[in-house]
């Protein structure tokens, strides 16, 4: 399983995934499921990947080879985030049908993406592309997407998260997010990647490898869930913990007239 999540605020954008690839008990290892394709000062993008490896591999494999060939279109030559997504999309869906046609044991090679960035002249946009190759992008109300085990790290997302939300603030509550699922789902797991891109920049970001160990991130997990603790510790009481006198506690009759 997976879980990547991309926020988009008026400073710019922020990537975050772990790293753990589970393809059963005998097949667990780490792959980077973030990939960066910059031309610095030009145009900026990342790519966060989920579903079948060999699909995404392939994916990722096509549109380097593509740039590096002068190929067209490739992620060097599109003239719009529209037409850059369009070609991921459609590279997706034509990688899964050549899969597919090898295959004889019924396997699914289905990917799911979020594709992000920008280029110059142009505003940072973000979309989530299905298997299918169509895609959607983030809502003003909801200006985040997330693929593969999403419902873990949701609800902080939908608390805290807005536009205006500073980006470094955003960064950091993509990693709660990232934290919440590896807490509660055995198959996402560490190191995680995050990626914080400043509006306009126009290069690589801020990216961080961050390790289970990784001092931060541990200082991180534990002022979260030292937080929880002292909100939990802080929601109003029921009326009846401030009452001096015991609370009584009257039985309902059987119907024998016994209270019981």
């Amino acid at each position: 399983m997976t879980y990547c999540v991309a926020i988009k605020t008026d400073n710019g954008l922020v990537f975050a995934s772990d790293s753990l690839t589970n393809a059963g008990t005998d097949h667990v290892s780490t792959y980077s499921k973030m990939h960066t394709f910059v031309q610095p000062g030009n145009r900026m993008f990342v790519l966060l990947s989920s579903g079948n490896l060999a699909t995404t591999q392939a994916v990722v494999k096509r549109l380097r080879d593509d740039c590096r060939l002068g190929n067209l279109p490739c992620l060097s030559s599109v003239n719009s985030m529209s037409e850059a997504v369009d070609y991921v999309g459609h590279l997706s869906t034509e990688v899964q049908r050549a899969q597919a046609s090898r295959d004889t044991a019924n396997t699914n090679f289905e990917a799911t993406f979020i594709f992000g960035g920008q280029i110059a002249g142009q505003m940072p946009e973000m979309y989530l592309i299905y298997p299918q190759g169509n895609y959607i992008h983030e809502s003003a109300a909801h200006p985040f997407l997330q693929i593969g085990e999403t419902k873990y790290g949701k609800p902080i997302l939908d608390r805290v998260i807005r536009t205006d939300t500073p980006l470094e603030q955003a960064a950091r509550c993509a990693l709660v997010s990232i934290n919440s699922t590896i807490r509660s789902n055995l198959t996402v797991g560490p190191p995680v990647e995050l990626l914080i891109y400043a509006a306009d920049s126009l290069d690589g970001g801020r990216r961080l490898l961050l390790s289970e160990d990784h001092p931060y991130y541990r200082a991180l997990g534990d002022a979260w869930n030292e937080g929880l603790r002292q909100a939990l510790n802080n929601l109003p009481q029921f009326e009846w913990e401030n009452q001096t006198q015991p609370l009584q506690i009257v039985a309902a009759p059987g119907n024998d007239g016994q209270m019981r």
